[in-house]
């Protein structure tokens, strides 16, 4: 699968900072990762933290697939609101998937730290608008929910957003969010862990898994065979070739990322920004005073189709852009198309379809995709170790 149309602003920015070989020889190691993107990486700085022997594969670049087209908007808050999110799953999955988010920022700034990467994190606070009158009690209602279960956050009115620059009715201010360069992250983690000891192959591509004599066996498109005990995808919205259950609908959405200004607007400075639009609009700044916007989302057909709506687009949300910041001017530099997919619930899948094999998953669906790759990476090892845990029955398959 394609997962996204060219040209994104990470690859541009970090081109390639590292290159690694494809598969040559028969492989044996304990784990296999497949996926070289930010949610392989981060499972595989768990599992070489824990003295695990790793080989992380990837059929493209590493790095190249989702992770370079993310726009890394870090929220506690998920795609199904939390009063709705209650409903669906009941109190304490739905309180403890906002929480684990909110931890999982703090944790991924921790990771960040130690091994010292420069990718731009920065914490911003997380202001969601409406700018439909019909929507101001949806709005209202997830404001007191989350005032109700102890979460920061305040109410804005309309004069308040004006003062930001934002033409909107009202909104929810949360406390706690950030943004980074994923591409960054995402590489950094990789070299990392290969100075680690662990093994990273790119394009090499696995076209079938089998189990024999306990063990599973990872066959290559180029006749190459990777034995391990236990195999977890990172795959992404690619996990739909290999996954039997249908967990996620595909989407496309688009990205516009404008040149750099020569002042950050105020309204940018300390906060990102979505809205209650279906689908919603999403913005954020860069470090080098740059505004990204995302959405225009359609049901995913195939990757000529999305592309080819690229220009249609990128007038789309230029205009919605102008609308909603009239002050700011917003010149395109560069724009994308990518692959993106929603859950029934908006939340993540972890763990093993099958419980007799030792395939696991990490799939963190959604405009979550990096807070919940976190989460996930704190629960591996009980999946790998059959250990019980509440994230793994909350997120788990054919739930």
């Amino acid at each position: 699968m394609k997962l996204r149309s060219t040209e994104t602003f990470w690859l541009l920015r970090n081109a390639m900072e590292n290159s690694y070989p494809s598969i040559d020889t028969d492989k044996n190691k304990t784990i296999l990762i497949i996926g070289g993107g930010i949610t392989g990486a981060l499972i595989a700085y768990k599992l070489i933290t824990e003295g695990k022997k790793i080989i992380l594969v990837d059929r493209r670049d590493i790095c190249n697939g989702s992770t370079a087209a993310s726009t890394a908007l870090l929220q506690y808050e998920i795609d199904v609101s939390l009063h709705e999110l209650i409903e669906m799953r009941g109190l304490n999955c739905a309180l403890d998937s906002y929480r684990n988010g909110k931890k999982a920022i703090f944790d991924l700034r921790t990771i960040i730290d130690a091994i010292k990467s420069d990718c731009q994190f920065e914490f911003k606070k997380s202001i969601y608008y409406c700018s439909l009158k019909k929507d101001l009690p949806f709005l209202k209602a997830e404001f007191n929910t989350r005032k109700e279960h102890g979460f920061d956050v305040n109410w804005l009115e309309k004069w308040d957003l004006e003062k930001l620059g934002l033409n909107a009715l009202a909104a929810i201010e949360s406390k706690t969010a950030a943004v980074m360069d994923p591409f960054k992250l995402a590489n950094d983690l990789l070299i990392y862990c290969q100075k680690k000891g662990m093994e990273i192959l790119d394009r090499t591509n696995i076209i079938s898994i089998e189990k024999q004599n306990g063990k599973l066996i990872a066959s290559t498109e180029n006749n190459y065979s990777i034995t391990a005990d236990h195999i977890i995808h990172c795959s992404g919205y690619e996990s739909t070739e290999t996954l039997k259950e249908k967990v996620v609908d595909l989407k496309s959405t688009y990205v516009i990322a404008s040149e750099s200004l020569p002042v950050l607007p105020l309204a940018f400075k300390n906060a990102i920004f979505w809205d209650t639009s279906s689908p919603y609009l999403y913005f954020r700044a860069t470090s080098d005073n740059r505004i990204i916007m995302g959405g225009g989302d359609e049901e995913f057909k195939d990757p000529v189709k999305r592309d080819k709506l690229l220009p249609q687009k990128e007038q789309f949300l230029l205009k919605k852009f102008q609308r909603k910041f009239p002050d700011i001017d917003f010149k395109i530099d560069y724009s994308w198309a990518g692959t993106f997919g929603e859950t029934k619930d908006g939340l993540p899948y972890f763990g093993k379809p099958d419980p007799h094999k030792n395939e696991h998953y990490v799939l963190g669906f959604g405009g979550n995709g990096i807070t919940f790759s976190v989460i996930g990476m704190n629960s591996i090892l009980d999946s790998i170790n059959n250990t019980k845990n509440q994230d793994l029955d909350y997120y788990r398959f054919g739930r």
